[in-house]
């Protein structure tokens, strides 16, 4: 019977991500227009910037902190810790997930940075921030759009919620230590607690206390709607404040944008090769590969744009960098979708389904 509940939460969360799904496919439109909108702030009306900078508290800017709690509190909502117990039935998508995400991607990640940004160490720092982070949100709804394994969808982006408290941080300290890049742990330790752990426990919490008043279906059907479509607002927004406050910046460094794309869009092609690869030698079936490649070749930028504003201010050109990662993901797995649906087709995947 317990079986039974799970498989009706996960085509819950399928059903929510389906509502979402056509504005979410316009959101690299609604991203530019907010960019450029954020660039009209800054050259015309730069008093506003300035008075959105000016609402900080120790040098955290509060507007920009409301938005990203409510970028990050849905993903929150996502966590299914009963479906952990099912990683022993299956586990071999899971670990090619976990190798991809958190040993290839962030060490691909710091040697292109390496490479192609000597000497600009906020930049550098901007990738190491955006390759070290595993996604555990927009993934179901790329996994959706390409007919994956939703449940192995939900399990993975579930223990990635977990992982990311773990290793971020380290892993962060890692790659920035052998870069000679100096930066505050502890500013480091604060960001991943305030902006992953206070919505985990918020979300937990909520969740627990919405699904006893109004019942699962409603959570799921009615709540988690709403919130995503705050989630999506709060990110539109959190672009208009960057990109005002990064305005003359980014104008007066635009070659920097176009220099930090370099490193950002050659590790999205070789990680989602490598994903497509493995997955392929490993034969694992379309619905369970697709989930793999899909989640395995994302980042989670949010925690990247709000550890990037944590250590190095909101107007920084690292805030920027990180903004550039997101700038560049929704298209980029709108694209893997359609090309893993195009190569189901050629038979790629060869394995069995489950």
């Amino acid at each position: 019977m317990s079986g039974t509940v799970e498989t009706s939460q996960v085509k819950e969360i399928t059903k929510t991500q389906e509502g979402l799904s056509l504005f979410e496919k316009l959101l690299p439109i609604w991203i530019v227009i907010c960019m450029a909108a954020g660039i009209l702030l800054s050259l015309y009306a730069p008093s506003i910037a300035e008075t959105i900078n000016d609402w900080q508290v120790r040098g955290i800017s509060i507007p920009i902190g409301i938005c990203l709690f409510f970028m990050m509190y849905p993903a929150m909502l996502n966590l299914q810790a009963s479906e952990l117990k099912k990683l022993a039935k299956n586990p071999k998508p899971i670990i090619l997930t976990l190798i991809s995400n958190w040993i290839v991607a962030p060490f691909l990640g710091w040697g292109l940075a390496q490479l192609f940004l000597p000497g600009k160490e906020q930049l550098i720092f901007a990738i190491i921030l955006l390759a070290s982070s595993p996604c555990t949100a927009m993934v179901l709804v790329w996994g959706y759009l390409a007919d994956g394994n939703q449940e192995q969808n939900v399990i993975t982006t579930s223990l990635n919620t977990i992982t990311i408290i773990i290793g971020y941080v380290p892993m962060v300290a890692l790659l920035s230590g052998i870069s000679n890049i100096s930066i505050d742990v502890i500013s480091l330790i604060i960001s991943v607690s305030v902006f992953i752990g206070i919505p985990l426990i918020l979300g937990l919490i909520s969740k627990k206390l919405i699904v006893k008043v109004k019942g699962d279906e409603w959570f799921r059907g009615k709540f988690i709607p709403i919130v995503g479509k705050i989630s999506i607002v709060a990110l539109l927004t959190t672009l208009v404040v960057l990109f005002s406050l990064n305005g003359n910046v980014m104008i007066t460094n635009f070659n920097l944008l176009l220099l930090v794309s370099v490193p950002i869009l050659l590790g999205f092609i070789i990680i989602v090769v490598f994903n497509l690869l493995i997955t392929r030698f490993t034969k694992l079936a379309y619905k369970e590969g697709v989930i793999t490649v899909i989640i395995g070749s994302s980042s989670h930028f949010e925690i990247a744009i709000a550890t990037a504003i944590a250590i190095y201010g909101v107007g920084s050109v690292a805030a920027l960098g990180t903004t550039m990662g997101l700038f560049w993901e929704i298209p980029i797995m709108v694209g893997l979708v359609y090309l893993a649906k195009y190569l189901n087709k050629k038979k790629w995947w060869k394995g069995k389904p489950l």
